[in-house]
Formats: structure tokens, sequence, C-alpha cells
């Protein structure tokens, strides 16, 4: 499993076809604020979340359920959850699932939002 780059996740607004997820949870995320096109999915519901049909996931978080060959990119504060629902994401087959290691630590710094 490959690590993502904050180079990459700055572009991410150019590729909707790729999903970036906080796992943090959202008081943390409502503290620090959020990188751009992330939905936020805490790390202690992710497995169920991603086992929600289409129509439910796109209820939940206004954009399609991610399929089993999406390029998924998780970050939370530090890279630690992030690892941890990386490998989540990838024993329930989805192949393509990813840590942004720098997660918002880095990309806050990075903003200039620290």
């Amino acid at each position: 499993m490959s690590i993502a780059t904050y180079e990459e996740v700055l572009d991410l607004p150019n590729h909707p076809e790729k999903l970036l997820v906080d796992v943090r949870n959202p008081d943390e995320r409502e503290k620090t604020g959020k990188i751009p096109t992330s939905i936020n999915i805490p790390l202690p519901t992710l497995e169920e979340t991603l086992k929600l049909s289409a129509d439910e996931f796109k209820a939940k978080y206004g954009r399609d359920k991610p399929e089993l060959g999406t390029e998924m990119i998780f970050h939370c504060g530090k890279g630690g959850r992030a690892q941890k629902a990386a490998d989540a994401a990838t024993a329930l087959g989805f192949e393509k699932a990813r840590n942004y290691k720098g997660s918002w630590s880095e990309w806050s710094t990075k903003q200039g939002l620290n």
C-alpha cells in the first residue's frame, strides 16, 4: 500500500473520482477545519459505513459510495488512525485504500494554518 503525499492531496479537487476520508472525530474536525473535498467518517464507524448500500451512502455523504476499485485516501490528525482506516478498508476489499501519513498535521503546516 503506497503512502499518499501532500501534493496528491492538494491536487484532489482535480480528481473527483478519488475519495478523501477524514477519520477524525467530528469535534476534532470542527476545531481545526477540514481538507478540501474530504468527507468525515470517524474511524469507529468506518467499517459499518463502507458496508452501507449505495443509496444510504449517497444520502448520508452526498456522493457516490466508493467501489472496490476506487482510490480512497484516509487522513486523521497525525497519520495513525488513517493507517488503521486504510488497513480496515483493504480488509473489506478496497484494494486502492491509502494513508495520507502527513495527515492534518502536515496539511495545516504547509497551508500556513498553524
